[in-house]
This record gives structure tokens, C-alpha cells and sequence, in this order.
């Protein structure tokens, strides 16, 4: 399983979705990787040249190769971020037919939509297979030093499950074909 950390903020509460997200899936013995975006040099999608940049075919290989990703974004403006978007665009048609599951960190509680332009996006331009049940996070669901309240945890942890779950379950019918 892959787990895209898209915050590039140094005190990313996005990022600590995807911290809980990988534990959960490592409590079930399920090898993960966590890629956080902030340690990466990507370029900005141009349509062009950024294809060419030698970190582009790394990501594109290990977003192929994975049986499943999750995505941690934070929201800015009703969105998922930009480099999320940025992640699917430079990697394109690494994302074919890959189970897909999001994790929301935002300021407040309007914003529970904001997946939906992205996932839109990868089921109609790449037949992902989104994971219905997704983690939409608020300020709320954070101690006041930045760990995830309890209830969160579980929502992470089901997340996980159903991305598990999903990938396991397309693996088995494409074994069939």
C-alpha cells in the first residue's frame, strides 16, 4: 500500500493522518510506504518537460506498482491542495484501476466535499476504484498538541481496513479473468 502525504506545511495535521493511516496498516502486517511530499523534489506539472524530471518516473513507479494509495491532503478553498493534484498529474497513468482512499485535514467542518473534484478525477480519468468511506478531519480531531483524538483513530483504522479490503478484493477478481 502507498500513502501519499501531500502537506508541504512543516506542522502538517494531514501528514499525521497518513502517520496513523501507515500504523494501522503495519498493526495489520500489511507492507506500506509512506511518501511525504515535502521530501521530495517534484516538479509543477507543465503538460511538458516535467515528465522528464528524474523524480517524476521514481513516483510514477512506485504509484504502479502499488496495490492500493491512500491520500492525505489538507483542504485550502474547498480543494484538496495543490499538490495533490499535482502528485495525479505528474504520475497520470500510474493510477489505472488502483483502490484509492482520502484523508481530509481542515480548518472547519464546511469543507467535507472537497475530495470529491479529485476522486471525480481519478474514477473518470483513470478508473480508480474510490474507497467510499473516507476521513475528513477538523481542528477538533486533534489534541492540543497535534495527535489525533480517539474517534479519528478508528475512522483511520477503517479506512485502512477498507482499503485492504478493496485491493484485496480486485486482486482476487482479476485472478479470475
Amino acid at each position: 500500500m502507498l500513502l501519499l502525504s501531500c502537506s508541504l506545511r512543516p506542522e502538517s495535521r494531514s501528514h499525521q493522518l497518513a502517520v496513523a493511516a501507515a500504523s494501522a496498516l503495519r498493526a495489520r502486517a500489511v507492507a506500506c510506504e509512506l511518501i511525504d511530499l515535502r521530501e521530495w523534489d517534484l516538479p509543477f506539472c507543465d503538460g511538458h518537460d516535467c515528465y522528464n524530471h528524474p523524480s517524476v518516473s521514481t513516483m510514477s513507479d512506485k504509484v504502479a506498482g502499488a496495490p492500493a494509495i491512500l491520500i492525505a491532503s489538507p483542504v485550502y478553498n474547498y480543494d484538496l491542495n495543490a499538490a495533490a493534484k499535482n502528485i495525479v498529474e505528474l504520475t497520470g497513468q500510474s493510477w489505472l484501476d488502483k483502490p484509492v482512499g482520502l484523508l481530509c485535514a481542515a480548518g472547519g467542518r464546511h469543507s467535507y466535499m472537497a475530495p470529491i473534484g479529485l476522486a471525480n478525477s481519478l474514477m473518470f480519468d483513470f478508473r480508480c476504484h474510490i474507497v467510499p468511506r473516507y476521513v475528513y478531519a477538523t481542528n477538533d480531531d486533534f489534541t492540543p498538541s497535534g495527535e489525533l483524538v480517539e474517534g479519528i483513530r478508528g475512522r483511520v483504522d477503517q479506512l485502512a481496513q477498507a482499503a485492504v479490503d478493496l485491493a484485496a478484493a480486485l486482486a482476487w477478481i482479476r485472478s479470475q479473468a
